[in-house]
């Protein structure tokens, strides 16, 4: 598309644009430009009474809540399964909705970084989210290794600022032998990079290895095909781009060939033990032949109440949409932005071409970085600033218009 760069055509965009409509079920931030989706997502509407509804039920049954309830709390986790799998490209039986991001993150690590004298090393980003980054580092540590010897952290060619495919692959080819575990973020937080998941964990298991990915930046942004690229596991937040609130809950996938092998070291539940047989409080743990084997403990009913309602917007946008939508809103902010950095004042880090990022920005400053972040919170753009010298901004297609997009760059150019 030819973009123009007024505010007559960004409001034809969003008179052509067939999300529009889900606007309207977002709180918006009155007189603000909300661009902060890659941090929090903004409130659904719907949030407050379907959270509403569980209070209510817990008011008037009690425990009996767990059977008798609208939504029954005993298998409150299942509301979310089919929606869930269909979001990130899964079948029912490989995703489950349980615990935050980082928990999930070391309970899979339990099942699938078991190092042994010769297969120890890790493959990362290098710069990834501190919360992999320690993960990744516990765990060497945990299982009595050097962090220093065990993490190989892949970084751009010298002048570039996002990873090579071919280098990654070349990375993992070159510690075949040694190699246990591929574990990257779906799209790096600081540059918006999205990664060739499919050819990582491809070349991963020719190496003889796990891939796992970190989908905080990916879920809800990406359009996934977990199941059909192989994955081995994967796991989220819901708080970004999902919009299930602060600390809202996190969803897992495990590829149903690993799902299904109990024989598979975890750490045991009593939710993750066999459906069946949970009930006669048995001893011996005897894990689900599912994802739903990792549970630890029941459903965390608040959270998944308003994780729930935002599934259910997203199953009625549909992820190839929302998708088509994000690839033309970023391209028209990155068009605009560069139509108003006359003076060249910033970078941007992200790669240029659509399938290679998510819907964000980042804005590289080398001065006067945070003095325009500030600058734009005056002038009502909430945008994100990562250190040392980076604004991020984070276009999410269910809620932000292409008039919005207009409005932040005049704001840039007033900057």
């Amino acid at each position: 598309m030819v973009f123009q760069n007024s505010l007559e055509f960004a409001r034809q965009l969003d008179a052509l644009d067939s999300l529009s409509h889900f606007r309207n079920e977002f709180h918006l931030i009155e007189g603000k430009i909300y661009l902060c989706g890659n941090s929090l997502g903004l409130q659904p509407k719907a949030a407050r009474a379907a959270v509403e509804q569980e209070f209510f039920d817990w008011q008037t049954f009690g425990v009996e809540g767990h059977f008798d309830g609208k939504n029954p709390w005993f298998h409150y986790h299942k509301f979310l399964t089919q929606k869930t799998a269909n979001m990130v490209g899964a079948l029912p039986q490989e995703v489950v909705v349980m615990n935050n991001l980082t928990v999930n993150l070391h309970l899979l690590m339990v099942s699938f970084y078991r190092p042994t004298a010769t297969r120890y090393k890790i493959i990362m980003e290098g710069g990834a989210f501190p919360s992999d980054q320690y993960a990744m580092e516990t765990q060497a540590r945990f299982h009595g290794l050097d962090p220093d010897k065990a993490i190989i952290e892949l970084m751009p060619r010298e002048g570039e600022y996002t990873l090579r495919t071919e280098d990654i692959i070349k990375t993992i080819e070159e510690n075949a032998d040694s190699l246990a575990l591929v574990m990257m973020g779906g799209v790096n937080y600081y540059t918006g990079q999205a990664f060739d998941m499919k050819a990582i964990t491809e070349a991963a298991h020719k190496a003889g290895a796990y891939a796992g990915f970190d989908l905080a930046h990916a879920a809800g942004n990406l359009l996934l095909q977990l199941h059909a690229w192989n994955v081995d596991f994967a796991c989220w937040c819901t708080y970004k781009y999902l919009n299930s609130g602060p600390g809202g809950t996190s969803g897992v996938f495990i590829h149903e060939r690993n799902a299904s092998d109990t024989t598979i070291p975890r750490f045991g539940g009593w939710w993750g033990h066999d459906e069946a047989t949970r009930f006669k409080m048995l001893k011996g743990f005897k894990p689900t032949s599912t994802a739903e084997g990792w549970q630890l403990s029941n459903a965390q009913v608040f959270p998944m109440a308003i994780h729930n309602v935002s599934l259910e917007m997203f199953e009625r946008a549909g992820m190839s949409n929302i998708r088509a939508k994000s690839e033309l809103l970023t391209g028209f902010l990155e068009f605009l932005l560069n139509e108003v950095d006359t003076k060249k004042q910033f970078e941007i880090i992200t790669p240029k071409n659509a399938e290679d990022r998510g819907c964000q920005l980042s804005l590289l400053f080398a001065q006067n970085g945070r003095a325009t972040f500030d600058k734009l919170l005056e002038n009502n753009v909430i945008a994100d600033w990562r250190e040392p010298n980076v604004l991020r901004m984070g276009p999410a297609p269910l809620y932000n218009s292409f008039e919005d997009m207009w409005h932040t760059a005049q704001a840039m150019k007033s900057v």
